[in-house]
């Protein structure tokens, strides 16, 4: 049995394929390959895997992500996955995935499962009354239940959406000013309503055990004080002593390597592992890789790798 559980989330950025593309796509796969390998990871969540089609009318598959892990250490993992729930295969961009060295037990994915999506009334503009905005997540979050040593661990997945401005429609045009505003509004609902959701998500695993061991992994386009991570967190000051907190574990390290994406010289902390305070009596090791890594703003060229750097936790296999 494997007396150190490590686990690990990384946005791989648009990972895709093409037979016209092949070339380049190699490229990315000679730079991300020894990132993966770094990882050593028994439990990996990817965020941002597209998905492609062998033929023109048939279904999307994983082709890109195949490529990638073939030959390498997490190529024969088990394996979650998210799905559109109309054509049971993956969407074209931006999927979620699990790969795990245990078996996986049971693996959910949630949109609106607990949270209704809604429709948001725009204010008034010279009288008139625009079109509401539909309030819907981008993707789902994916829940993975792993057979890992020491027992259950509860891995949940999760990319909210970037806060940008969401499209909205207003009398003066989507690029004006006020449409910006507006839209701006409508992506905070978004990013900050699915965290709620995952929170929800967290209190039903809580509720069925208490010592739960539950690691919520992923890009949540948030700073660790912003919103989306405190409402994870479980709406209460970091690291308190609530047994139903969940503690960010990239923040036990040196404060200059806290970040996972530089953008126009800032180091952001946007990538995070979030543990329940059962599996955070077992942390044992933070690791950031962050070294050499591109400014997201500034960088000219290809960049073959990702602006997001990747996080790896250990944790021992039963606590202390």
């Amino acid at each position: 049995m494997n007396k150190v559980i490590r686990l690990a989330t990384f946005n791989l950025e648009h990972l895709d394929w093409s037979a016209s593309h092949a070339e380049d796509f190699a490229r990315r796969c000679a730079v991300l390959r020894p990132v993966l390998d770094a990882l050593d990871a028994d439990i990996l969540c990817l965020q941002e895997i597209d998905a492609q089609k062998i033929h023109k009318h048939g279904a999307r598959r994983y082709l890109a992500l195949d490529y990638l892990l073939e030959g390498g250490p997490y190529a024969n993992f088990h394996r979650a996955v998210t799905l559109r729930k109309e054509t049971g295969a993956p969407a074209d961009v931006h999927n979620l995935v699990i790969l795990a060295r245990w078996p996986i037990n049971e693996t959910r994915q949630i949109h609106h499962d607990l949270t209704p999506c809604w429709n948001w009334p725009a204010p008034r503009e010279d009288n008139d009354d625009p079109p509401p905005a539909p309030i819907v997540w981008d993707r789902p979050l994916l829940y993975a239940g792993i057979a890992a040593p020491g027992g259950l661990l509860h891995v949940i997945n999760l990319h909210l959406r970037a806060p940008r401005p969401a499209p909205v429609v207003t009398a003066r045009g989507i690029g004006s000013s006020r449409s910006r505003v507006e839209g701006q509004f409508v992506a905070a609902m978004k990013r900050d309503g699915q965290a709620l959701e995952a929170r929800l998500f967290v209190e039903t695993l809580f509720d069925a055990d208490p010592a739960a061991r539950i690691a919520v992994c992923g890009d949540l386009n948030a700073d660790i004080h912003e919103t989306p991570t405190r409402l994870l967190c479980g709406g209460r000051d970091l690291e308190t002593n609530d047994p139903r907190a969940l503690v960010p574990l990239e923040t036990r390290i040196a404060p200059e390597r806290r970040h996972t994406v530089i953008h126009a010289g800032r180091h952001i902390l946007l990538d995070h592992v979030l543990a329940s305070p059962a599996l955070a009596a077992s942390w044992r090791n933070t690791r950031i890789l962050n070294e050499g890594l591109a400014d997201e703003a500034l960088s000219e060229g290809t960049v073959y790798g990702s602006f997001h750097a990747s996080i790896v936790v250990s944790f021992s296999a039963s606590p202390d």
